[in-house]
């Protein structure tokens, strides 16, 4: 089968790779239909996250059709022909992890978790396409993609529902949800995004959702502060105003009352000094992650205010404003998704019209064409938001 793959940093090619076959009798084997690139896959492209191996399959947002199952799996869950989304993160069920719900930090589903531990204290769960340290699982760019623990991961669509509006359960739909959920917000709250890619809108679209009053995007990309200006949020590019100065101003002095950090680890914003101090250091490895969004989120949040955390992070930061964070009484949450525990309620969202996913939407391209899409995705070019990229 073909399949995106990566071979070195800022390099992918489609190449040949065997097909995916049942290893465990909880497999299943998914006929893919729509995969997409993620804003953390660039984080994976340019080898900032450790342990990728050449000819790994890339890709953690996808979707499709059911084509076999192993013998564990009960026909009445799952069957060939389901037509079903994928979670990224691989969670068992049983653990003490997925039954709280937190399906990211499921116990079981990483091989290699004595690796992911010396990175991050414990184990995470297993994720598609995301490096050999979550397990090195083949990732959904491509023709079929094995689903291990099939009977607990992909929730199926058995509505007229398109492609395009329920791919993003897979990951950045329910992250965004997610990210405006831990922010707790009350009605008449100001809830400001930093970064207005795919997550970020739709962070802001679930912050509107929940009952936020007012919510301001972040960026310094006209094209993606257009698209959330075209729903009604306010907008601040970084690049032509200090970011604290106007969010002290549209809320009278006080600051937002939620904060929701949608960058991750290449913020690539901030003051030239600041700029090239993150570069510098996370270029030569003294810092593995640019942490310049999630700073300017700590010390722009209003006291006694809440910092959610969704952007991508994978290492050791620099310059963490401890003392703002813990002087001014502000929550600090953060997470990868627990998507699992979205699926039905997101869902139940897109029928009922209250989301619409495929705003997003951007470039839809052929799987062939994933070197191309990649290259897009990661410059910018031609106002990219997203790609999706069809088998």
């Amino acid at each position: 089968m073909k399949a995106a793959c990566w071979m070195g940093p800022d390099t992918v090619e489609v190449q040949d790779v065997p097909d995916p076959s049942i290893l465990n009798d909880r497999d299943a084997i998914v006929r893919v239909t729509s995969t997409a690139i993620c804003g953390s896959d660039l984080h994976l492209l340019q080898g900032y996250v450790p342990t990728m191996q050449k000819g790994d399959v890339l890709g953690h947002e996808f979707m499709g059709e059911v084509v076999e199952v192993g013998p564990g799996v009960d026909s009445d869950t799952l069957r060939a022909g389901d037509r079903v989304v994928v979670p990224f993160p691989i969670a068992c069920g049983s653990c003490l992890a997925c039954q709280s719900e937190l399906y990211s930090c499921c116990e079981n589903t990483n091989p290699n978790a004595g690796i992911a531990e010396k990175v991050f204290g414990h184990p995470v769960a297993g994720i598609y396409g995301y490096s050999h340290l979550t397990g090195g699982f083949a990732g959904g760019q491509a023709e079929y993609a094995r689903v291990p623990f099939a009977d607990v991961n992909p929730v199926k669509v058995d509505s007229g529902l398109t492609d395009e509006q329920v791919l993003f359960l897979s990951d950045i739909l329910p992250t965004g949800y997610m990210g405006a959920e831990m922010c707790d917000i009350r009605d008449g709250d100001v809830v400001a995004v930093w970064g207005a890619g795919a997550v970020g809108q739709f962070a802001m679209d679930s912050a509107r959702v929940l009952g936020a009053d007012t919510v301001i995007a972040i960026d310094k990309e006209t094209y993606r502060l257009d698209m959330a200006a075209e729903q009604g949020y306010i907008t601040v590019n970084l690049e032509e105003e200090d970011v604290r100065s106007a969010l002290l101003e549209l809320t009278g002095g006080r600051g937002p009352d939620k904060c929701i950090d949608a960058v991750g680890l290449e913020a690539t914003h901030g003051a030239p000094h600041i700029r090239l101090y993150d570069k510098v250091k996370q270029t030569v490895r003294a810092e593995s992650d640019r942490p310049h969004a999630l700073r300017q989120a700590i010390l722009s949040c209003r006291s006694g205010g809440v910092v959610s955390v969704i952007g991508a992070y994978g290492g050791l930061i620099d310059k963490f404003p401890a003392g703002a964070w813990m002087n001014r009484s502000l929550t600090l949450r953060a997470g990868q998704c627990h998507v699992q525990r979205y699926l039905g309620p997101l869902l139940g969202r897109i029928e009922q019209g209250e989301l619409d996913p495929t705003r997003v939407i951007t470039h839809t391209l052929p799987l062939t064409d994933a070197p191309r899409a990649y290259d897009l995705f990661k410059n910018k070019e031609d106002n990219c938001e997203k790609v999706v990229l069809t088998p």
